[in-house]
């Protein structure tokens, strides 16, 4: 039975392999991912285990904040000469690092990475700790002097002797660069900038009796942990963080953790598309070589063989397929890890291909995988095999499935279907985010499901429709595509459901993007009153020149200074919530239009007060008059008097949670030290805003990040970051049409496979070779439209859902883009074209009269 196995595989091993390279990609997402984020792990825990000191002090983060706010967190300098006098402490210096600094050359050029990764700057140390080592020129000495790191000076052309300038937060300075530094280690893709460490605090911090923090080295023979324990005592923990140098590359490496988690759920994500498409694929491929192997099957069942071993003889046959895809997707798995190694080094990340992590767990994934999804897929059909009369032995050759009645696919479809469709119902009914979030959750899968199962019931209804023109247009051979198209629902329902999957998704996020970016637009228009916004390009912020550049501006009128910092509330339900806070200045009704609840922008900006959503107030039980404990960076402490509530149509704040803003006098107090994030301009009385900006873009030319937008320049910032988004989706909608046209191309071979008598007749009776090619294209073209009208109508509802749940979060508006709706038509049924050109290839060119005489 094994030798008759393995002969049946190797004699299909053509139309295996379309199926194999849909397993094949799967796979290779899967292990592409673990090796990439292995691999990038592995590099940068040893750059943080090669630079972390034994022992470092650091100001205490008690609040995280996912934006760029607040002031630079320091500690008394004076505290390194009492570290250093602490038993076993070899050596103690200050560091003082910054990441809010702008670089730019002799040409007003940003001198720093454009892909979002910081440019620091920070002293130099003489010790055997840093990332970098002088290989040209020398080390930084007193005021004027830089060093700067050759990655950013090849890629930027500075040289020694350049002129450069720093704009810090507290202000800006001029460096010549006096020295070249090559990283030892991995370059995270940031720039570096050395300064002395006298000059680095003075210009960088603002105070020579401030650090950033302490590194500590142990002398001989005194563990890190001994030592932590001595420097926490002579310290104190209230007011920072003591690590050694392993939990110090602990904490570095979970911070760089969220940006990997993110490559690897999006690979990830590809892969499981790719799984979820794969399966249609690789059922269908197995229930039409069992249907074209009846009269084999049952001659092994006449044999003696029982249905055991039918069925043990197809699986058998799927996991050859599955080690034969997985070592296929392995491989190709490490080609992607390699290529993304390669994409890090366009974005400034030098990674080292050599040192590429392959562990234990990647082969093992990629092969449980491959072989999972080939078995499982392949367990229906197999049951079928078994399933074979030994009386087919002595009849012609039958289709598995064909007159079957639909009767259990409709109950399961109908059940599964009203199950879902009351949980699409139901999300858009309740109040709270997280249930609304999950039934539809669940209201998306179980929709899903439920079509894949009821698809078949829809064909017969939906192909006559779309295919009802063809007889008009094309005779008899558009009749004869519209009819192969019906006569066998499960196969073309299956082979659509792989197009469906990607579509839907497709035309889900399509709508809750559009939807996200109209609610946007509307949000902007109704709030923001300022001509114009001045905002750096990286969202720091900058230093008090560039607010004193714009007041003075001719023709400025109103300006409006905006900060940001994290701030934490103990809420009267008993909740601690860590935010951001907003300070304005008392101007604030010039240059925005807030509707309120209670209260006005008066009382919200008075000293002590602070203004709140509604309907966050709502949710934890706020009242106008409520006093809430907050706590800020630093340790600091405060009651702050709700004294306003907006009523934005934004819940939850519209994307900062609670919507919270302050008076910059009470914020100053809490915050001090703290930067401008922003600056809302208006233009003086007589100024036209045209005027204006030319002005504003003039003087701020020493300032290359420091943007001037108005709404039209901040709806397009928005869009661009929606659009992001919107691309990964897209991505996965190529990966899975790439699946769906194997599967179609599949489908339509062995078809032609199994029609080849029939299609010897049609050519003996007069069929010319282009009339059997339009056929099948026609035929192709019906599955992938019929795929596209099913996965867009579950997107469209899916959609629509979406938005109902997000506006929950303030996105009110809701937008079905029609124009994206009608290019996924056209291109599915260009997606049929393509997929039929090999199979109408291979039916023409067919000797007819081999044809009549096949069996």
């Amino acid at each position: 039975m094994l030798k008759a196995t393995l002969r049946s595989f190797l004699a299909h091993k053509g139309r295996l392999l379309l199926s194999a390279l849909a397993v094949a990609l799967s796979v290779a997402f899967v292990a592409g991912s673990l090796i990439f984020s292995d691999t990038v792990s592995g590099t940068f825990d040893r750059l943080f285990a090669s630079t972390a000191a034994d022992v470092s002090v650091t100001p205490r983060q008690d609040l995280r904040s996912p934006l760029p706010t607040g002031p630079v967190q320091t500690l008394p300098a004076a505290l390194a000469r009492r570290v250093a006098e602490v038993p076993g402490v070899a050596s103690a210096h200050v560091d003082a690092s910054v990441e809010n600094v702008v670089v730019v050359d002799r040409h007003n050029r940003p001198v720093g990475p454009a892909t979002g990764a910081p440019t620091v700057a920070r002293n130099w140390e003489e010790t055997g700790r840093r990332p970098v080592e002088l290989t040209s020129g020398h080390t930084p000495r007193g005021d004027g002097e830089a060093v700067l790191d050759a990655d950013t000076a090849a890629h930027q052309r500075v040289r020694i002797g350049d002129a450069l300038t720093v704009q810090a937060q507290p202000g800006t300075f001029r460096v010549r660069v006096v020295g070249i530094a090559t990283f030892t280690t991995t370059n995270p893709g940031s720039a570096l900038v050395y300064l002395d460490t006298p000059t680095a605090q003075r210009l960088l911090l603002g105070s020579a009796a401030r650090a950033t923090g302490i590194s500590v080295d142990a002398a001989r023979g005194v563990s890190d942990a001994q030592l932590k324990r001595r420097v926490a005592a002579a310290v104190g923990t209230g007011a920072y963080d003591v690590r050694t140098a392993a939990e110090h590359a602990k904490s570095a490496a979970a911070s760089l953790g969220s940006f990997l988690q993110i490559i690897k759920y999006v690979m990830l994500g590809f892969a499981g598309i790719a799984v979820l498409v794969g399966v249609f694929l690789i059922v269908n491929t197995f229930s039409m070589l069992i249907a074209q192997r009846t009269r084999e099957l049952g001659l092994l069942r006449a044999l003696g063989a029982d249905r055991r071993q039918v069925r043990r003889s197809v699986l058998t046959e799927a996991v050859l397929l599955g080690l034969v895809a997985s070592t296929l997707g392995l491989a190709a798995g490490i080609g992607l890890a390699a290529g993304l190694i390669r994409l890090m080094g366009l974005f400034g990340m030098n990674l080292d291909a050599t040192e590429m992590a392959i562990g234990w767990t990647t082969p093992v994934a990629a092969y449980v995988v491959g072989g999972g999804v080939t078995f499982v897929a392949a367990y229906l059909p197999a049951r079928r095999a078994a399933a074979v009369s030994p009386m087919a032995a002595l009849t012609d050759t039958e289709v598995a499935g064909v007159g079957r009645p639909l009767t259990v696919r409709a109950v399961v479809g109908a059940a599964v279907g009203a199950v879902g469709a009351a949980a699409l119902g139901t999300c858009t009914a309740v109040s709270r985010t997280a249930v609304a979030a999950s039934l539809l959750g669940v209201g998306v899968g179980l929709t899903l499901i439920a079509t894949v199962v009821a698809g078949p019931l829809l064909v017969r209804p939906l192909i006559r429709v779309l295919g009802g023109a063809f007889p008009a247009l094309f005779g008899s051979v558009g009749r004869m595509s519209q009819r192969n198209a019906l006569r066998n629902p499960r196969r073309t329902g299956a082979t659509a459901a792989a197009l469906m999957v990607g579509l839907a998704l497709v035309a889900g996020m399509s709508v809750a993007g559009a939807s996200l970016t109209r609610s946007i637009d509307r949000q902007i228009d109704r709030t923001l009153g300022a001509d114009y916004i001045v905002q750096n390009r990286t969202f720091v912020p900058f230093p008090q020149e560039v607010t004193d550049t714009v007041r003075h501006t001719p023709g400025a009128g109103v300006v409006v200074r905006q900060r940001l910092a994290p701030i934490a509330l103990r809420l009267p339900d008993g909740t601690r919530v860590e935010t951001v806070v907003s300070g304005y200045d008392r101007q604030l009704d010039s240059v925005a239009h807030i509707r309120y609840a209670a209260g006005d922008t008066a009382a919200a900006l008075a000293d002590g007060h602070l203004a709140m959503d509604a309907g966050f107030a709502r949710k934890h039980g706020v009242r106008p008059g409520t006093v809430l404990p907050a706590e800020f960076q630093g340790g600091r402490r405060a009651g702050l008097t709700v004294a306003a509530l907006t009523d934005q149509d934004q819940a939850e704040g519209f994307g900062v949670q609670g919507g919270l803003y302050l008076g910059l006098g009470t914020f100053v107090r809490e915050v001090p030290g703290a930067a401008d994030a922003a600056l809302y301009v208006n233009a003086a009385p007589g100024t036209s805003t045209a005027r204006l900006r030319s002005a504003l873009e003039k003087t701020l030319v020493p300032y290359p990040n420091v943007q001037v937008r108005d709404q039209a320049d901040y709806k397009r910032l928005v869009h661009d970051q929606i659009a992001v988004l919107l691309y990964l989706v897209y991505a996965l909608l190529g990966l899975a049409i790439v699946i769906a046209v194997l599967g179609v191309v599949n489908t339509l071979a062995l078809s032609v496979v199994e029609r080849t008598r029939e299609i010897g007749l049609l050519r003996a009776i007069g069929l010319a070779r282009r009339q059997l090619r339009r056929m099948v294209r026609l035929e192709s073209v019906v599955i992938a439209v019929f795929g596209a009208v099913l996965g867009l109508a579950l997107g469209l509802v899916w959609g629509v859902c979406a938005q109902r749940v997000l506006a929950l979060q303030g996105i009110t508006a809701l937008a079905i883009p029609w124009g994206t709706i009608v290019a996924v038509m056209v291109g599915s049924a260009v997606v049929g074209v393509v997929a039929a050109v090999l199979p109408a290839s291979r039916a023409s060119r067919m000797n007819v009269l081999a044809a009549i005489a096949h069996e």
